[in-house]
């Protein structure tokens, strides 16, 4: 096996008995590193200090990972300008606040024939939210649902 560490002499390839008995002389642990490589890699380290290090490097990463926040908003086929008005002002709102709309329309019982309705109403939202996020996935009848997702733009950074 391949033996490293901080604060060996002449990392190489040991045997493995060799490796533990130098370790033990250095009063450390032996780890192993990489099982799969050709010849497997140990490291001669602090078990313990080994685990918090690993435990930041997972923590650390985890924090930089983007949560992303999706928003619903509803409409009804038949949605008059004032409540169309009201939902787009949200609209904007979350997708400044860099949050994903789910913009729908909830067909409830005959109401499924005003499907041509439903579909002008979010692409006139799609249009109307141009400016603030673009078009993740085109209106999509879904059951008695038709679909959109708007993400927002990335503004870069300088």
């Amino acid at each position: 096996m391949r033996v490293v560490g901080e604060n060996i002499d002449n990392p190489g390839i040991l045997s493995i008995e060799d490796a533990i008995s130098k370790a033990d002389d250095m009063n450390l642990d032996l780890v192993e590193i990489s099982p799969k490589a050709d010849p497997p890699v140990c490291k001669i380290t602090d078990y313990q200090k080994f685990l918090y290090t690993e435990k930041r490097k997972e923590k650390d990463q985890k924090a930089k990972t983007i949560k992303v926040i999706i928003k619903e908003i509803r409409f009804g086929p038949n949605t008059d300008e004032h409540d169309y008005n009201f939902k787009l002002k949200h609209a904007k709102k979350f997708l400044s606040d860099n949050a994903k709309v789910k913009a729908f329309v909830f067909f409830k019982g005959r109401s499924i024939v005003y499907k041509e309705q439903g579909e002008i109403l979010l692409l006139k939202l799609a249009q109307d939210l141009e400016d603030f996020g673009k078009v993740e996935q085109l209106p999509k009848l879904e059951g008695k649902r038709m679909i959109m997702f708007i993400a927002p733009i990335k503004v870069k950074k300088k």
